[in-house]
């Protein structure tokens, strides 16, 4: 079944986003594998599974990230983590596309600056389907 996505999006912060994520994962989810579905569950909160081991999740989300045939991020909401796994997965050769909303957030310059990364502004959710049909392509 296709390719297999690694999809990030914002967790412990903020989960203003998360009803984007369940879609575009769905969206991703008709003709792919994405190996990182709970991040668009709608019950997780930003604090939920904080009593799991930070090194168990560490470790399950390094895994995915090597096992997947690409990275697909929602960044119009800032986090730590999400940040990281880019990095990471630059480092590991996995192409990166990120996605964020143009009237609702700035990217950091070491995003947009690093010609690694694809970046895609969109100005409607609607807009980034087309993006995702070419990458997954």
């Amino acid at each position: 079944m296709g390719k297999k996505v690694y999809f990030a999006g914002s967790i412990r912060g903020g989960r203003q986003d998360a009803e984007l994520y369940n879609r575009i994962i769905k969206y991703i989810q008709r003709s792919h594998t994405v190996l990182t579905e709970h991040v668009g569950d709608l019950s997780k909160s930003k604090t939920e599974g904080l009593e799991d081991s930070d090194v168990a999740i560490y470790e399950q989300d390094t895994a995915w990230l090597r096992e997947a045939d690409v990275v697909i991020a929602e960044c119009t909401t800032p986090s730590l983590g999400v940040g990281y796994e880019l990095a990471y997965a630059e480092a590991h050769g996995i192409p990166v596309h990120i996605f964020y909303n143009k009237s609702r957030a700035n990217l950091s310059a070491m995003l947009t600056g690093n010609k690694y990364f694809h970046i895609h502004s969109y100005g409607v959710e609607e807009d980034m389907y087309s993006f995702i049909d070419a990458i997954l392509q």
